[in-house]
């Protein structure tokens, strides 16, 4: 079973990820039994899977988090897939929807994710961190977990942290 790190905590995954083969499409695609993370076209294409409370949705870099809105209350979590370390357009979709669109549920990052942006992934919003598979052991996993820790106190202001330190930290005139 697939690991992750959810709640600064290391637990096991029973949620699988559906992703489109070239020759598939959203409107037929097959979403069998089971907890299913389907992609944002599937689940917009699909009106059945909307009912279903073992349907969760993936945003990809180039989806609008306002297409999901609607749905934020009644999903058991959202994804925002990392296709590539360098792309963070999924930073900018986490704090939207938390800010903007107030998702207070699980957020997840899917994909490409590096134990380098895990900090500031947990400070766009995220509180689930799933790397690809088999990219970590569980030993590494365990590390990355610590060094979570690492820093005290971030500079810069985020979805976790309104203001930055220099508004934060009390100085003498």
């Amino acid at each position: 079973m697939a690991k992750l790190i959810k709640n600064q905590a290391i637990v096991d995954d029973a949620w699988q990820v559906l992703t489109l083969a070239e020759d598939q499409r959203a409107e037929t695609v097959t979403v069998g039994e089971g907890q299913w993370i389907v992609p944002l076209s599937v689940f917009l294409a699909q009106p059945a899977l909307q009912q279903r409370s073992d349907v969760a949705v993936w945003l990809d870099g180039d989806d609008e988090p306002a297409d999901v809105a609607p749905f934020l209350a009644q999903l058991p979590l959202v994804a925002v897939r990392f296709p590539k370390f360098s792309d963070g357009r999924g930073y900018s979709i986490a704090t939207l929807l938390r800010s903007r669109h107030g998702h207070t549920g699980e957020l997840r990052a899917i994909g490409d994710v590096l134990r380098d942006q895990f900090d500031y992934l947990g400070r766009c919003g995220f509180d689930a961190l799933q790397p690809d598979a088999d990219r970590y052991t569980d030993a590494q996993l365990e590390d990355a977990l610590n060094s979570l820790t690492v820093f005290s106190e971030p500079y810069q202001a985020s979805v976790t942290i309104a203001s930055p330190l220099f508004r934060r930290q009390r100085r003498a005139a």
